[in-house]
């Protein structure tokens, strides 16, 4: 029903504006309006904070859906979730009623602030400070590569509270926008994804209260490790969505197009292709859908499930959509077809999160 429900609004309030998002590339809020009247745009909320209380394999289909549809537009849930779940996981219960509540509501959407310009795989190495004044912390630094930048109203932000212990000296703290000395830089220029406005955060002097860190001084970090070991999934998740989006599509062109005399469909290069293409995405379903039930419980090979299914999916999403490319031809290349939308869109899912090759490496780690 959940899915049934998800992909009649995708495809009659987000797929129409799809096109036209990523041309002009601007925020989907036809997407946000259309997910925020249905209860969708931050499913994950706890129903005490007045949020709909889905769990992960429910957030998944919300957003495997909507990526179907609009890879950009997928970025509403699952970015909401990446950015509320260290207070979801670590915060006050003064901090989470303070701020899930409003995000439950649609009040303001929640973002990500770990990465920065010399951090990016080795998220340990950030230089954003946060230095203790009476009950307030006074943040400085830039973060690089935030989703929704601009347009969130709330920012989860990692800073160095304690320069000589390295990942065990960073701490995490909600940031709002409308704090004096928040600022964003220009939205980058991306190859995809280009709905979603990705900024670098200016934190210039911001004077917040002490009691908007997320947890005691110096877990930050392991609040942020941990927080993607749930979040890798809703980008399998995405991933798994813009390839069964390329899927559907290549298989109702292939129907049509006629060569040779008959449906290019007829021909079993074209039959294997597809098959290999479903299979391969049902695979990543599998252990998709896997890794959210086991994020849902809480089990101890989460670290290993989560960056397997966010690596698989992502990889199958790129061979998928570059393989719908290849069949529609020529027109697979030009932008008057969906697929090469879908196909650049997939590529981001190799990357953010963290790598792919950094995925490996997780997983080396943690072999069950």
């Amino acid at each position: 029903m959940l899915r049934d429900a998800v992909r009649s609004l995708a495809e009659a309030k987000i797929a129409p504006y799809a096109a036209a998002v990523d041309e002009e590339a601007r925020f989907p809020q036809e997407a946000l309006d259309a997910l925020t009247a249905n209860d969708l745009h931050a499913v994950h909320v706890p129903e005490e904070y007045g949020g709909a209380g889905a769990d992960a394999l429910a957030t998944v289909i919300v957003i495997e859906e909507v990526a179907r549809a609009c890879a950009s537009s997928s970025l509403i849930p699952a970015v909401n979730k990446l950015g509320s779940l260290p207070v979801i996981l670590s915060g006050s219960e003064e901090l989470k009623k303070k701020y899930l509540a409003p995000l439950a509501k649609g009040d303001g959407m929640f973002s990500y602030c770990l990465s920065e310009p010399d951090a990016g795989s080795d998220a340990a190495g950030m230089k954003t400070k946060a230095v203790r004044d009476g009950d307030f912390w006074v943040l400085n630094g830039v973060k690089r590569w935030i989703t929704n930048a601009g347009v969130s109203e709330y920012y989860t932000v990692m800073a160095v509270t304690d320069p000589s212990k390295r990942s065990k000296g960073i701490s995490a703290f909600v940031v709002e926008k409308s704090d004096a000395g928040v600022s964003f830089g220009a939205p980058e220029k991306k190859l995809g994804i280009k709905g979603s406005p990705t900024r670098e955060v200016y934190l210039d002097n911001v004077r917040i209260p002490a009691d908007r860190m997320i947890g005691a001084e110096g877990t930050g970090f392991a609040t942020a490790m941990k927080t993607l070991d749930h979040t890798r999934i809703t980008i399998a998740a995405q991933a798994l969505g813009i390839a069964q989006g390329a899927l559907d599509y290549a298989k109702g062109y292939v129907q049509e197009r006629k060569q040779f005399g008959k449906p290019i469909a007829d021909f079993q290069g074209i039959q294997f292709m597809l098959a290999d293409m479903a299979m391969k995405i049902e695979a990543a379903r599998q252990l998709t859908y896997a890794a959210a039930a086991k994020s849902e419980r809480g089990d101890g090979d989460l670290t290993f499930q989560g960056a397997a299914a966010k690596c698989f999916a992502s990889d199958v999403a790129m061979e998928v959509t570059t393989d719908a490319v290849q069949l529609l031809g020529g027109y697979g290349y030009t932008r008057d077809y969906p697929v090469e939308r879908m196909m650049r869109d997939a590529k981001i899912t190799q990357i953010y999160e963290g790598t792919n090759q950094v995925q490996r490496i997780v997983m080396a780690r943690n072999l069950p």
